[in-house]
């Protein structure tokens, strides 16, 4: 049998989380079997249906690397084939016109079908004794379509998450209504939050497009998304994409539902930040701060693999950067009140930092080496524990009480804007 998939998307909103993971499960197994993967919209519901939601699904399926085969197919331009079913189905008698709309009668029986995951699996149609096929507006219901759709678009595995069980009954008795072959079902498991409900706003972000913008690498997050609720094995925690699909088992996908844990997509996205090569990394960041307008376009790339290399180890997300690290890029820094008040408000600070400021301004290189020499050079003269300068300095170049390395950071700033920010500094320290 050639295997056929489809991922099945509504345009009323932007792509979840959970509808992603079912993409990708799917692109899985379409790649894992050589079949195919058919992108569809379903977007009857056009009062809700919104332009701006299908550049979304678009946005994120690319951000994954999800590229349809087929599609993509929308259903609001295919109402004259269900129709044409509906019509079928009344010619012969087993539906009926009721309302203006069409109404299909189930007598009561056992509906049994079978899940990958869960086996087989038996319903009373007493729990859903009439089915409307056509609204009295002309349009299908979504199971009506749903059913047409797969049929014609020969799909052979339905593979979607599980609060889609309670429809599937209500399918089979349908596909053999019309006398259409029924395809393999594949219910796979919700994610969870923290509180072990569905995923939603109040555990946080819920679209990929909010993981896309606060700066999740893509093979990262698809390497956390595929591990929801399936294992590759050998307790393996970073696959990267492209071993994914080759990995890819429908039937080790477990029947509890997933935990969407943030701390170790954090971590894992980490890793992944680690890995980069530091010119691509400092790309990356570029990209994001020439948008934000804190890079000009013709920004220094040579610069930017040197703030790349001494804050990779601290991120775990691109938006880091602009939380923690805003003072490389803005003049002077924004100052943190509790950091001023705790390292610069004190007696000879502002002394300390004016001798610091003319010993950095003599030296002839900038290094990270040089640097530190001459700060603890100083401290020596002043017989002061080097911290005591040390912490004053950080706050006086970088705005915090906490930063990379502090030479690192100086030399990656340069003698220019940390002799600036030292005189700076020293003025804030004076009127206290």
């Amino acid at each position: 049998m050639s295997v056929r998939v489809r991922f099945a998307p509504s345009p009323t909103g932007k792509l979840h989380v959970g509808s992603a993971r079912t993409a990708l499960f799917n692109w899985f197994f379409a790649r894992h079997e050589r079949g195919t993967f058919v992108l569809r919209i379903e977007d009857t519901d056009q009062k809700r249906s919104n332009p701006a939601f299908l550049d979304d699904i678009d946005a994120s399926l690319a951000y994954l690397g999800i590229k349809a085969d087929e599609g993509p197919y929308f259903q609001s331009q295919r109402m004259a084939m269900y129709r044409e079913h509906a019509e079928r189905l009344l010619a012969a008698g087993t539906a009926q016109p009721e309302d203006g709309a069409v109404v299909f009668k189930v007598p009561p029986r056992q509906v049994t079908f079978n899940d990958v995951l869960r086996g087989d699996i038996t319903v009373d149609t007493t729990l859903f004794e009439t089915l409307v096929l056509m609204k009295s507006d002309g349009t299908p219901t979504y199971n009506f379509a749903c059913v047409v759709d797969d049929a014609l678009m020969t799909i052979s595995h339905v593979i979607r998450g599980d609060d889609h069980i309670a429809n599937t009954p209500k399918q089979v008795v349908l596909y053999e209504a019309l006398g259409f072959p029924i395809p393999v079902f594949s219910h796979i498991p919700l994610i969870v939050g923290a509180d072990r409900a569905r995923l939603s706003k109040r555990q946080g972000a819920t679209s990929v497009a909010e993981y896309m913008e606060v700066g999740y690498l893509p093979e990262a997050f698809v390497n956390y998304l595929a591990l929801l609720g399936w294992s590759p094995g050998g307790n393996r925690e970073m696959v990267p994409p492209d071993e994914l699909a080759a990995l890819f088992d429908l039937t080790r996908v477990r029947k509890a539902a997933a935990f969407f844990d943030l701390r170790k997509l954090d971590w894992l996205n980490g890793q992944y930040l680690k890995q980069l090569p530091v010119a691509r990394l400092g790309e990356l960041i570029a990209q994001r701060l020439v948008a934000k307008g804190w890079l000009p376009a013709d920004y220094d790339r040579a610069w930017m693999e040197r703030v790349a290399a001494v804050i990779r180890d601290r991120i775990k997300v691109l938006e880091d950067v602009e939380e923690q690290h805003a003072f490389l890029f803005h003049e002077p820094p924004e100052y943190q009140p509790e950091a001023v008040g705790q390292h610069l408000r004190q007696d000879g600070i502002a002394r300390r930092l004016d001798d610091v400021r003319g010993r950095l301004q003599q030296l002839p290189g900038f290094d990270a080496a040089s640097i530190e020499v001459t700060v603890r050079g100083y401290a020596a003269e002043q017989q002061v524990e080097p911290k005591a300068l040390i912490h004053p300095l950080r706050v006086a170049v970088t705005g915090r009480s906490v930063s990379p390395p502090l030479f690192e950071i100086m030399s990656v700033i340069g003698k220019e804007r940390v002799v600036a920010r030292l005189e700076h500094a020293a003025g804030l320290a004076k009127a206290a």
